[in-house]
C-alpha cells in the first residue's frame, strides 16, 4: 500500500465477485500512512517517511482511496526492512527475478500473515514493482539473512586479557559458523572489549542455546539483529575512542544531491565538534548519515533548534544500546546522564 489506489481498486473488484475473500494491505513500518489513517478513522499525514521502499513511501493516502479501503479492506499490516529484503531474496531464489522493495512488501506481508494465522491455503501477493536500484542490492543482501532468521548479529563483552578471544570462540562452539566479526583492543580502566559479530542460525532455539552458553561462561551478550542503527552503521565501524564526554549520536536524512551535506554542515560546524561519521549510499532519495557531536547539556535546547532549522529529518540515537556498548558512556561504566531517545 502506498497512496492506496491499487488496493482500493483490487478490493472493489474482488469484493464484488467474492466477498468472502480477504484483502489485506501491507506497508513498511516506517511508511504506514494507511494503517495510521484507518486506526484513527481519518486521513493522517506522516511527519517522517522511511524511503527504503520508495515506491510506497507516501506521507498521506488519497481521499477516495481511504474511503474505499475503510469500507472494503479487511486489514492493514506492516513489515520491517529486513523482512522486505528477505522477501526479495525468496523471490529471487524461486524465480531468478529481482523485485524492488515496494514490490516485495506484499510477499513479506503474506509470509508474516500466514505464519501468524497458521494459513496454508491459497494466498496471492501482488508484486507490483521491479524498478530496483543496483546500489540498493548491497543493502538487500546485507539485511536479507537477518530477515529470514538465518543470521543473528550479536555483541559480547569479553575480558581484555590474553586468550580471552580464543575462549570466546570456543564457547560459541564448533557447530556455529561465524559470518563476520569485528574486534579492536582497547586500553582503559574497564579492561573489557566488545566483539561485534554475526553467526548463522537454523532456529530461534539454537540462538537461545548460544545465548545461554555465553551467559553461563560469564560473557554478557546482546542481540542486535533487529537494531537498524547497528545494521546500517555500527557493524561497519570498529575502533576509535570510547566514552567521549558530552557526545551525542544523531542520524540525519540528507538528500542524495550535490551540496546537501555541505548545507547541513553549515548549520552545525564549526560551533559543534563532530566526533563520528558513517555513511554509504543505498541508492535511495535520501542518505542516512550517522553523526557524533559534542553537545554540552547547557546547549542542548539551542542545538535542537539548530537541527530543526536545517529542514532535514533528524533522529537522536544517543540512547541506542549498541552505540553505548561500543562507544558510549556505558562502555566506560560511567553514565552521568540518563539518556532518552527522541526524534526531532
Amino acid at each position: 500500500v502506498g497512496g492506496g489506489g491499487l488496493i482500493a481498486g483490487i478490493a472493489a473488484y474482488v469484493k464484488s465477485i467474492r466477498p468472502d475473500v480477504k484483502v489485506i494491505g501491507v506497508e513498511p513500518e516506517g511508511a504506514n500512512a494507511m494503517l495510521q489513517s484507518l486506526r484513527h478513522g481519518e486521513i493522517c499525514r506522516l511527519r517522517r517517511v522511511d524511503g527504503f521502499a520508495d515506491g510506497v513511501a507516501v506521507r498521506q493516502v488519497g481521499d477516495v482511496c481511504f474511503d474505499l479501503c475503510r469500507q472494503l479492506v479487511d486489514g492493514v499490516m506492516t513489515v520491517k526492512t529486513d523482512e522486505i529484503c528477505a522477501a526479495i531474496k525468496d523471490v529471487f531464489e524461486e524465480t531468478r527475478s529481482i523485485l524492488e522493495p515496494a514490490g516485495a512488501v506484499a510477499v513479506a506481508g503474506a509470509k508474516a500473515y500466514c505464519e501468524l494465522n497458521g494459513i496454508t491455503g491459497d494466498v496471492v501477493a501482488i508484486t507490483s514493482g521491479a524498478n530496483m536500484n543496483f546500489d540498493r542490492l548491497r543493502v538487500v543482501s546485507q539485511l536479507a539473512d537477518g530477515g529470514l532468521k538465518q543470521e543473528a548479529t550479536l555483541m559480547s563483552i569479553i575480558p581484555e586479557t590474553n586468550g580471552s578471544f580464543k575462549k570466546f570462540v570456543e564457547v560459541v562452539g564448533e557447530d556455529v559458523n561465524f559470518t563476520e566479526f569485528k574486534y579492536r583492543a582497547v586500553q582503559d580502566e574497564t579492561l573489557e572489549a566488545v566483539v561485534l559479530y554475526s553467526v548463522q542460525i537454523e532456529s530461534e532455539a539454537q540462538l537461545e542455546t548460544l545465548h545461554e552458553s555465553l551467559s553461563e561462561a560469564g560473557i554478557f551478550t546482546e542481540n542486535v539483529t533487529e537494531d537498524e542503527t547497528t545494521q546500517i552503521h555500527l557493524r561497519h565501524m570498529i575502533g576509535g575512542a570510547t566514552g567521549v564526554l558530552q557526545e551525542r549520536l544523531y542520524e540525519v536524512e540528507i538528500p542524495e544531491r550535490a551540496g546537501a551535506l555541505d548545507t547541513f554542515l553549515d548549520y552545525v560546524s564549526p560551533k559543534y565538534q563532530i566526533t563520528m561519521t558513517h555513511y554509504r549510499s543505498d541508492g535511495g532519495r535520501e542518505g542516512k548519515v550517522l553523526f557524533g557531536m559534542i553537545v554540552p547539556p547547557a546547549e542542548r535546547e539551542e542545538f535542537d533548534r539548530v537541527l530543526k532549522d536545517t529542514g532535514y529529518v533528524v533522529e537522536d540515537l544517543t540512547s541506542n544500546k549498541a552505540f553505548n556498548m561500543l562507544y558510549g558512556c556505558t562502555r566506560k561504566g560511567a553514565c552521568d546522564e540518563k539518556f532518552e531517545q527522541t526524534a526531532n
